[in-house]
């Protein structure tokens, strides 16, 4: 199926990006409004935020420092928003979805909650805050496929407002064989190899450890059960060490015999941190991590900037 571009217009009310927010893809239903906790009592002006809707409380894990968030839905999003002030600490930001033709049911609202709290429990981006995951309700099949539809404004918004938790950290691998890019040289058109870093495959050996890791557009992603080093080298910066020491304290990295093992998907902005994780000592993740073949990541760089020059 193809894939289109959208536009998403954002309208900040105060003229800040601190402040509320409204926004919505361009020629569709969907309408989302963020709104810092202190002013939540001002969403009362708005009819958009008495509909049915879903709504996101973000915030941070008082334990782990994590990006943390709770999940809901409301026939009366603004009502149900004044008892989270009261019940729950933790949010310092609320981000709300409904639709602008008011089409939405308690049944369509329950539906979008399930399918998202769903969705951040695989992407794993953010700590869920929802203990129970509510069933799907039963939706007609048109009902069903529209709501699927609405899911994925909610997350292109979402993203775009800040947020990336219902986003997959990755992706499936790019097959090998890549399609052709025509090169212009002089009046002749050359072939060459139309190269790609999204979702690329690389590996990482030092000693007697194995990583693996695809780099995407937002970083490096170290996958789950690569394996890593159960000690550290004076060499290893202290931002790498404090990074590295989260992941063991939040059970990413988990000690199994002499190895620490990933127990789920990483993402790290890039790649010397992601390789200095793994070995436990500053390292030039360019040059480490490398393609099938045995290429290094910075010659693949390299290669990719000259193809399109």
């Amino acid at each position: 199926m193809a894939t289109f571009g959208k536009s998403v217009r954002i309208y900040l009310k105060d003229g800040t990006v601190t402040g509320i927010k409204f926004g919505e893809v361009v020629n569709q239903t969907i309408q989302s409004i963020s709104c810092p906790r202190l002013r939540t009592s001002e969403l009362s002006s708005y009819s958009e935020a008495k509909r049915p809707g879903v709504y996101f409380l973000f915030g941070q894990d008082a334990e782990t420092n994590e990006p943390k968030v709770y999940i809901g839905e409301a026939e009366n999003v603004f009502d149900r928003l004044q008892s989270h002030i009261a019940n729950k600490e933790f949010w310092n930001e609320v981000i709300l979805f409904v639709s602008k033709d008011e089409n939405l049911t308690k049944s369509h609202v329950k539906y979008l909650e399930s399918r998202l709290i769903q969705i951040a429990l695989t992407t794993k981006r953010y700590k869920v805050d929802n203990y129970n995951q509510s069933q799907l309700s039963s939706l007609p099949a048109a009902d069903r496929d529209a709501m699927e539809e609405f899911l994925t404004y909610i997350k292109l918004l979402i993203g775009v407002l800040g947020h990336k938790l219902l986003e997959e950290i990755t992706l499936i691998p790019a097959k090998k064989e890549e399609p052709f890019l025509m090169v212009e040289a002089g009046s002749e058109s050359v072939s060459s190899p139309k190269m790609s870093l999204s979702n690329l495959e690389l590996f990482l050996t030092v000693s007697n450890l194995k990583a693996k890791a695809l780099q995407t557009e937002e970083g490096i992603v170290v996958l789950e059960g690569s394996e890593a080093a159960k000690e550290i080298k004076g060499s290893l910066s202290n931002g790498y060490k404090e990074q590295r020491e989260k992941l063991i304290n939040n059970g990413d990295l988990k000690l199994v015999g002499d190895k620490y093992i990933f127990q789920k998907n990483i993402l790290f902005d890039t790649a010397s941190p992601a390789a200095s994780a793994v070995v436990g000592y500053s390292i030039s993740g360019p040059l480490n991590w490398k393609d099938s073949s045995g290429k290094p990541l910075k010659e693949i760089e390299k290669l990719k900037l000259t193809s399109v020059e």
